[in-house]
């Protein structure tokens, strides 16, 4: 005997107005579930959302809280917007340095915090995502591997923390074809032969987390294309 999956209900997605976080409002829609959305630009998909800068810890929360008192609670997190810059230490501005911690690290606690009363109620679950350099790290990227370290050690200790309350995966994805890249120094971009792994790929392992049975959790998802260079 099988054991159905669980409803997604109402998960709401950070960053869900492009790149992987837009592939899951598309993924959890196709699922049945009822995605909300957290971003700086309202999303192309016809969803209820809020416009916030995640840099800006205490707008996310209240962001949060106002799309979870809208929509009757929340069942879920998706944790994907992130941002980048590249460059050596010296080069980096600090204020550019910090807005990368800020969105990547700061903007998901915040986000998590502001919904976890909802996610108690709901005995919800939480997706982070980090990246392959949040366990391996590069030069020039100083501050996005500080950043998505810093998303491993959160995760790992909130499921400790929550264990039986509200589960929690932390994804960890390698490139994905996405505008990410876009507006980087062309000695940061992926070379024309690079193997990326589309979006919507990944974002199918997450609906694969969410929808685990009570009482069994995907601790952790490493997601790569099969030729990744930064994974191992």
């Amino acid at each position: 005997m099988t054991t159905p999956d669980r409803p997604l209900g109402t998960v709401l997605v950070t960053g869900g107005s492009s790149g992987l976080g837009a592939a899951v409002v598309q993924a959890v829609t196709s699922a049945g579930g009822q995605p909300v959305v957290v971003d700086l630009r309202p999303p192309a998909a016809d969803v209820d959302h809020e416009l916030a800068d995640l840099s800006d810890a205490r707008s996310a929360e209240a962001a949060v809280t106002r799309l979870a008192e809208r929509n009757g609670g929340l069942d879920a997190v998706v944790t994907a917007a992130g941002t980048d810059a590249c460059g050596l230490l010296a080069d980096v501005p600090g204020d550019t340095w910090d807005r990368v911690v800020m969105v990547n690290l700061i903007g998901t606690a915040a986000v998590v915090r502001a919904a976890l009363p909802f996610l108690l109620d709901a005995q919800g679950r939480v997706v982070t995502v980090a990246s392959t350099l949040g366990l391996r790290a590069l030069s020039d990227a100083t501050a996005y591997c500080a950043s998505k370290f810093g998303v491993v050690g959160f995760t790992r200790a909130l499921t400790i923390e929550l264990a039986g309350r509200v589960g929690v995966t932390l994804l960890v994805p390698g490139g994905m074809s996405t505008a990410f890249f876009d507006d980087r120094d062309p000695q940061y971009k992926p070379g024309p032969d690079a193997k990326l792994n589309r979006p919507e790929d990944v974002a199918s392992t997450v609906v694969f987390a969410l929808r685990q049975p009570p009482g069994c959790e995907v601790r952790e998802l490493i997601v790569t294309p099969s030729t990744e260079p930064s994974w191992p």
